[in-house]
C-alpha cells in the first residue's frame, strides 16, 4: 500500500524508518498541511500518517476512494472530519496512550506552580524583593478539592497523582453516570465540579460539546480562590472570557499548555497577568514519549497494511 507521512516536524524519522524497514515497506515524507496541499500532494495515498494535516470533508472526498487509513501523531483528532471519514469508509486512528504520564505531570506542575505561586514569587524575588508576604494568600493543598474534567486515560492518571496529596478528587465526564465512584473518584455534574473544586484540570477532547465549555458563565461559577489548568486542547476554554475572568478576579489564576490559535503571540493580553502561566503545547513531550509516539504510528500503519486489526480505532466502520 502507498504510505505517506503528510507532515511531521520532529527532528528525525528514525523510529518510522526502523518499523517500516523491518516490515519491508517504504513511505513518502511530505510537507502537506492545508486541505489544498493534501489534495494536490497526496493523491493516491492509501495510508496517511499526519501531525497537523487538515483533513476536511473536501480533502477526504478528493482523496477517496484510494485513502483507507489516517493515523494521527498524537491523541486529538479535531483536524480530521470524522463524520466524513466514516461515511467514506476511511479508518481513523490515533495514539491515545503514549504521553499519559507526561501530560498528567505537566498538569500537576502547572497546578502546583499556580497554587504555590512559584513563578510570580521567583520573578519577584530575583528582580524586586525577598518578601514572602507579597504572595499572600497561599492555601494548603491537602484537604482541598480537585476537579478533573474528562476521566479517560490522562484524567485518571492525573487524578491518581493528586490523590497522593490527600486531596478530595471529583470528576466530570459524560461517559459516566453521576454518583458513580471510580478508583475513589466521584463522578459529579459539571456545575457541581465548578462550584466545589479548588483546582480544576481539563483532560477531555475538543468536540462540539466541549468547545467553549469554560465560557464566562462557567468561570463565574468557580470559586474566586480556584485555579484552572488546561493541557488538553485549545478552544475548550474561551480565552476572551478567561481574560475577563482574570481582570475581574473571578478566579485565582489559570495555566494553559494549549490555546485556540497556536502559537500564542508574544504580547498577548493574558501574558500581562502574573497569575497566568503558559507553556508551548509541550505537555505531551519527553524523550521517551516522542520515541513511543513515532514507533506506534508506524506500527499501526503496518498492522493495517497487513490486514491485521488496528489497536487504536477512533471511528467505527
Amino acid at each position: 500500500m502507498k504510505i505517506i507521512v503528510t507532515d511531521c516536524d520532529h527532528e528525525d524519522m528514525i523510529q518510522e524508518d526502523e518499523v517500516f524497514g523491518k516490515a519491508g515497506m517504504t513511505y513518502d515524507h511530505l510537507a502537506c498541511v492545508t486541505p489544498d496541499e493534501l489534495i494536490e500532494g497526496t493523491k493516491g495515498g492509501e495510508i496517511m500518517i499526519t501531525q497537523y494535516g487538515q483533513f476536511t470533508r473536501k480533502a477526504l472526498e478528493a482523496l477517496s476512494p484510494e485513502l483507507k487509513l489516517i493515523v494521527r501523531y498524537g491523541v486529538g483528532v479535531n483536524t480530521i472530519d470524522l463524520d466524513a471519514a466514516t461515511e467514506l469508509g476511511i479508518q481513523v486512528c490515533n495514539v491515545p496512550d503514549y504521553g499519559m504520564n507526561e501530560v498528567a505531570d505537566q498538569a500537576m506542575a502547572l497546578m502546583m506552580a499556580l497554587v504555590r505561586k512559584v513563578c510570580e514569587t521567583n520573578d519577584r524575588t530575583k528582580h524586586q524583593v525577598w518578601d514572602y508576604t507579597k504572595s499572600i494568600p497561599v492555601y494548603r493543598i491537602p484537604g482541598s478539592t480537585v476537579g478533573v474534567v474528562g476521566f479517560g486515560r490522562i484524567g485518571r492518571t492525573f487524578a491518581k497523582r493528586m490523590s497522593g496529596f490527600d486531596c478530595r478528587v471529583i470528576a466530570f465526564d459524560c461517559a459516566y453516570e453521576t454518583g458513580t465512584v471510580i478508583d475513589g473518584v466521584e463522578i459529579v455534574g459539571f456545575d457541581t465540579l465548578l462550584k466545589e473544586a479548588d483546582m480544576i484540570s481539563i483532560h477531555c477532547p475538543l468536540t462540539k460539546e466541549t468547545e467553549n465549555l469554560f465560557d464566562l458563565e462557567a468561570l463565574k461559577k468557580m470559586k474566586p480562590t480556584a485555579y484552572l489548568v488546561n493541557t488538553a486542547r485549545g478552544g475548550i476554554i474561551n480565552e476572551a472570557d478567561l481574560l475577563t475572568a482574570l481582570k475581574e478576579k473571578l478566579i485565582a489564576g489559570a495555566a494553559l499548555d494549549v490555546v485556540a490559535e497556536e502559537p500564542m503571540k508574544v504580547g498577548a493580553e493574558l501574558f500581562a497577568f502574573d497569575n497566568f502561566l503558559c507553556t508551548p503545547h509541550m505537555a505531551w513531550y519527553s524523550e521517551e514519549s516522542s520515541v513511543e509516539l513515532k514507533r506506534k504510528v508506524a506500527e499501526e500503519s503496518v498492522r493495517f497494511a497487513k490486514g491485521e486489526p488496528v489497536h487504536y480505532p477512533v471511528n467505527q466502520l
